[in-house]
């Protein structure tokens, strides 16, 4: 198995949001399908922001501790993603090196990187637990 680029390694087509989100959407996107991290994309399918579990449950906490429990349910679907995700991260385009990718995890501790074309199109993602079952797959290979 040659793996060369972050083509081979990433998930295509990613699960998203639209800008026009909630929290509550990313709320349950993240439970039901057990992911991390949530690229916030236009109209067009272009990247404009990427939502993780940790600013998830910090908007989460803030909401509990200012409204309370009761109030939490009606509070998340009034907030909007797009004044909660980041938009400053990291991204890698499909042809980049997976052994540039895998260094720019060690060094800066990402735990996914968006993939997009030349114009910023999302086109996939690329987590840390990838490179996890690469190593997995490439240690039976030696064995």
């Amino acid at each position: 198995m040659s793996m060369q680029t972050v083509t081979d390694l990433m998930t295509p087509d990613p699960l998203s949001l639209q800008r026009s989100a909630t929290l509550k959407d990313a709320h349950e996107l993240m439970r039901l399908k057990n992911i991390r991290h949530i690229p916030v994309i236009d109209n067009e399918g272009f990247l404009i922001g990427m939502l993780t579990q940790k600013v998830l449950i910090g908007a989460v906490i803030n909401l509990l501790a200012k409204y309370g429990a009761a109030a939490l349910d009606h509070k998340e679907q009034q907030l909007g993603v797009a004044t909660l995700m980041l938009t400053d991260f990291a991204t890698v385009t499909p042809d980049q090196s997976l052994t540039d990718v895998a260094a720019f995890f060690v060094s800066n501790r990402h735990g996914c990187l968006p993939v997009v074309s030349g114009d910023n199109k999302l086109l996939g993602i690329l987590t840390s637990s990838d490179f996890v079952k690469l190593a997995v797959q490439l240690l039976a290979e030696k064995a």
